[in-house]
């Protein structure tokens, strides 16, 4: 396997993973007076992702050098690991990895405090791709900024949301776990289409024309866009159907399984994101 996509791989496993663990971070701070038999497993699932997103940081990083050399010999180019740890890319994963190290040591701080650390920590984390990437480089980067910050910020809680939910409805009382949904349902009705919204917004100022479609780099954005439709029709269905179902007493299966599905279209996204930041450009 070649390093470049070995590198690809890893990239798209650490979105995964850090995505996760900031996501349900999130979601522990905003859900966790609810919660009563999840937490501990919640908390475990962000321990476990944070701690699998430090390694994967450090893979990644680790095979930059070979990467740019397109040949594993470069994995011990002095040289080469220098450019890969003082570039944007590099500060930005050093900064990724404190968010989750600070994620790992939040359950030592008592109290409601330790969820507003972990939940601040994913701030840094996911916000530390603002200082690499296409975005980065613009000359409107004051305006894409804060539209890509917020697209992460509504992915990763999302995201991260939907495996904690998992175990919210397999652990949690009907009614609790009920009653959680139907509120999250509530708050993400209005954040999700925010991640459209600042994404197509993005994709215009960076493309900036429709000829970008005709191209490897709008290609892929396209393969994105559809993929978030099939997201909102089945959050839509679990929303106005499978949540009001199990509130009412139905099986919780259908619905376990309609978010497990939506967790791995969000998979599939990550990784045509890897694959897009890291082998092509708008330009």
């Amino acid at each position: 396997m070649p390093p470049d996509l070995l590198a690809v791989i890893v990239r798209a496993l650490l979105f995964v993973t850090l995505f996760q663990a900031a996501g349900a971070a999130f979601f522990l701070a905003l859900f966790a007076p609810r919660l009563d038999r999840s937490t501990e497993r919640i908390r475990r699932l962000v321990r476990s992702a944070a701690a699998a997103g430090v390694v994967l940081i450090l893979a990644h990083l680790a095979l930059e050098p070979a990467r740019l050399a397109g040949e594993f010999d470069g994995l011990w180019d002095r040289d080469l690991q220098r450019l890969a740890w003082d570039s944007g890319s590099g500060a930005s994963q050093l900064l990724q990895a404190i968010g989750l190290i600070v994620i790992l040591a939040s359950p030592r701080i008592p109290g409601g405090a330790g969820r507003l650390w972990a939940g601040g920590a994913g701030l840094i984390a996911v916000g530390a791709f603002l200082l690499t990437g296409h975005t980065s480089a613009h000359a409107l980067r004051g305006l894409l900024a804060p539209l890509l910050a917020l697209h992460l910020l509504v992915v990763a809680f999302w995201f991260g949301s939907l495996g904690a939910l998992v175990l919210v409805c397999r652990l949690e009382p009907p009614a609790r776990a009920g009653a959680i949904l139907h509120h999250f349902s509530r708050l993400a009705g209005w954040l999700v289409p925010l991640i459209l919204l600042a994404g197509l917004s993005m994709g215009w100022i960076l493309a900036g024309s429709t000829s970008v479609l005709q191209r490897p780099y709008g290609q892929l954005l396209l393969a994105k866009l559809a993929g978030f439709v099939l997201l909102m029709l089945l959050a839509a269905g679990n929303r106005w159907r499978l949540v009001p179902a199990f509130a009412a007493g139905a099986s919780a299966a259908p619905l376990r399984r309609a978010m497990v599905a939506e967790y791995g279209l969000v998979v599939a996204i990550l990784a045509i994101t890897a694959v897009l930041t890291a082998y092509f450009s708008p330009r």
